[in-house]
């Protein structure tokens, strides 16, 4: 992979070690951002949702690129297919967690932030972050 996939990679895992730290409703830069723009909620993991897409499509669609030899319309639908994907399954795996971890605060901590719609956002916004990058 090349030194801009690196530094891709390298970028979304500060986002997420940053989000996990503080816990993504909780991050100081989405309260500044909640203030600044008179939103509703903490916007910071949704940010981060769309980072996934924004700055891991290039690594992915490198890696079929090289390995698989993806061209034209493959070369850009593959990063795209891949992300949602693993974004579904970030989804998915996280409500199982946080049910059998605690189901009686487990829709409470899926729920924090009051929007029963987040997972379909989340997914929204990666695919989004793909899509402005691959265009």
């Amino acid at each position: 992979m090349s030194d801009v996939s690196h530094i891709l990679i390298t970028l979304f895992m500060i986002l997420h070690a940053i989000g996990a730290h503080y816990a993504y409703a909780e991050v100081p830069l989405g309260f500044w951002l909640k203030d600044a723009l008179d939103l509703s909620r903490n916007h910071s993991d949704r940010i981060v949702h769309f980072c996934f897409g924004l700055l891991i499509a290039y690594p992915i669609r490198e890696v079929f690129l090289r390995v698989a030899n993806a061209r034209r319309f493959w070369a850009y639908y593959l990063p795209l297919d891949v992300t949602l994907a693993f974004s579904g399954f970030y989804e998915i795996i996280e409500s199982m967690v946080t049910e059998l971890a605690n189901p009686e605060l487990g829709a409470a901590y899926l729920r924090a932030q009051g929007d029963q719609w987040d997972d379909q956002k989340d997914m929204a916004l990666a695919a989004l972050g793909v899509l402005l990058l691959l265009r």
